[in-house]
Formats: structure tokens, C-alpha cells, sequence
């Protein structure tokens, strides 16, 4: 973020409005991967049935909804000055509004079965049937003629983004998948207590925390 926000110099179009992508584009990439890892997990847990595997799955919705709030705000932060709108119901916007509604949706879905595992199970249904719309949503610029600005950073081919704005940018999606991990540990753990919390190994677990 220092490097973001101090180092690089400003775009010459955008000027210092530009600094905005080092946050938007990390959390952007960032929630369609985790929903890549979650349709992976949620497949495994439906052909496998695999507790753990259930509430990993289940354990990345919440934080890939996070991270798709903060892309559409940083977004419409960012359109405001360059579109003049904070809004529109571009493709690759709207499609980004529809995974936070599916994230949302999981989470709903998995919370209102008092079976947690049979409430996992058919979340999962629903996470396969959404993955649809991750590459509607990484091709969405290409598909069709939007507002949203193609990709500037490519694997093939020349980016159009200035090497020297790269590091920070790289930094940020590294830092993405570092909490990502941490926080679905984090949650997978708390979920793993809370469902055993009947258990006796939970019960010496809090006793030895106590003591």
C-alpha cells in the first residue's frame, strides 16, 4: 500500500484516481479465484462427501463476499470520476453484482439448514451451478462492447500498464491470497469447533485453552 499510494507515480490519464486499482483489481481477482477454490472444494464434498472439505467450501463464501463488496464499491468509487456515474449496468459490473448475489446466496442457503451437513451439500449444488459466471465475467470485456476498460495486465502479450506501477500491484494480490488463506483457516476452524462443540475432544480443547 505504500508503494500504491506514494511510490508509483500518478497514471497520465488518471492521474492519483488511478491508486484506487491497487485495491480494486486485487479484491476483483481475488473473490473470482476463491470461487474457483470453492466450486473445486464443493465438488469434492458432493462426489466424496468430505466433512472438511464441506466446511471449507462453505467457509470461503463469506470472504469471497467481502472481497466482491469491496471490488463493486472501489469500482464505483473509481467510475464516479473517469465515467462520471457511479453506476452502470455494464457487463462486467452487473456480472460482478450477480456473484456477490450467489455468494450471498450460498451463505443463506448452507445457514438455513439446521443439518449442517446436508445444508452443505446442497450449497455446493448451488456453487456448481454459479461457477457459470466466473468466465462470463473475465471474458465480459471481450464478449462485448462495455464501459469497463479491457484487461490492462496480460500473461500473453504486452500489458498497457507502465512496469513501474506493476510491484505494488503484484505486492497487493499476494498480500489477497495471503488473508484469504489465513481467514479461511480461521473460519474453517471456528466452523469445525462449532459443529463438534457436543464433542469430547472439543471439551479438552477448551480446558486446555482454560488452563
Amino acid at each position: 500500500m505504500y508503494l500504491a499510494l506514494y511510490v508509483v507515480p500518478p497514471d497520465y490519464q488518471q492521474g492519483d484516481s488511478a491508486r484506487i486499482l491497487y485495491i480494486h483489481v486485487p479484491a476483483a481477482w481475488q473473490a473470482m479465484f476463491i470461487y474457483v477454490v470453492m466450486t473445486i472444494l464443493a465438488a469434492i464434498a458432493l462426489v466424496w462427501r468430505i466433512r472438511l472439505t464441506e466446511i471449507l467450501a462453505m467457509s470461503c463464501a463469506p470472504i469471497g463476499a467481502a472481497l466482491t463488496l469491496v471490488c463493486l464499491a472501489t469500482g464505483s468509487l473509481w467510475g464516479k470520476p473517469m465515467w462520471g456515474t457511479w453506476w452502470e449496468w455494464d457487463a462486467r459490473l452487473t456480472s460482478m453484482l450477480v456473484l456477490l448475489f450467489i455468494y450471498i446466496g450460498i451463505m443463506g442457503l448452507y445457514a438455513a439448514f439446521d443439518d449442517r451437513r446436508k445444508g452443505a451439500r446442497i450449497a455446493s449444488v448451488l456453487v456448481l451451478a454459479g461457477a457459470v459466471n466466473i468466465p462470463i465475467i473475465h471474458f465480459s470485456v471481450e464478449w462485448w462492447n462495455t464501459l469497463h476498460q479491457p484487461a490492462t495486465i496480460k500473461l500473453t502479450g504486452e500489458s498497457s500498464m507502465d512496469p513501474s506501477m506493476l510491484p505494488p500491484l503484484i505486492w497487493m494480490v499476494i498480500s489477497t491470497k495471503l488473508f484469504f488463506g489465513a481467514a479461511l483457516l480461521d473460519r474453517a476452524r471456528n466452523e469445525l469447533l462449532d459443529q463438534d462443540r457436543s464433542k469430547s475432544w472439543v471439551a479438552r480443547k477448551v480446558l486446555q485453552a482454560d488452563q
